[in-house]
């Protein structure tokens, strides 16, 4: 894998203490969303567990299971001293299986709701704006 050697510098997380979301979901939340839409690209070295615990104000557990959700669900990796980093994404097993099985729930779900294809269609278009 190639790694850069400093931390990501763009890498901007907010913590609402205001939203009943948990400190450690909003952290895996918007790590993996810039994970996603290549404000951290691959090979970015993110922050160390102590680091971003200390510059957010926030336990180190909390950060830690944040990193542990994020590398189960392959959005990052830890490569022991040298850090955790962004994992490059492969499409096709990775996002097409998760998009293809959120699709399979959602069809399964409409169908028993009684819905018809052209107003599921419309929902998700609507939805995507």
């Amino acid at each position: 894998m190639n790694t850069t050697t400093e931390p990501a510098p763009r890498m901007r997380i907010v913590i609402d203490p205001t939203t009943g979301e948990p400190p450690y979901e909003q952290v895996r939340r918007q790590v993996a969303a810039q994970a996603a839409d290549g404000t951290l690209g691959p090979g970015a070295r993110i922050p160390t567990v102590r680091a971003l615990a200390d510059s957010l104000g926030l336990a180190v557990n909390t950060v830690a299971k944040a990193y542990r959700v994020l590398e189960s669900e392959g959005v990052v990796e830890t490569l022991g001293r040298r850090g955790t980093f962004i994992k490059p994404r492969d499409l096709e097993s990775d996002a097409a299986q998760q998009a293809g099985a959120a699709a399979d729930a959602y069809v399964a779900q409409l169908r028993r709701l009684g819905l018809a294809r052209s107003e599921a269609v419309r929902m998700v278009e609507d939805r995507w704006r």
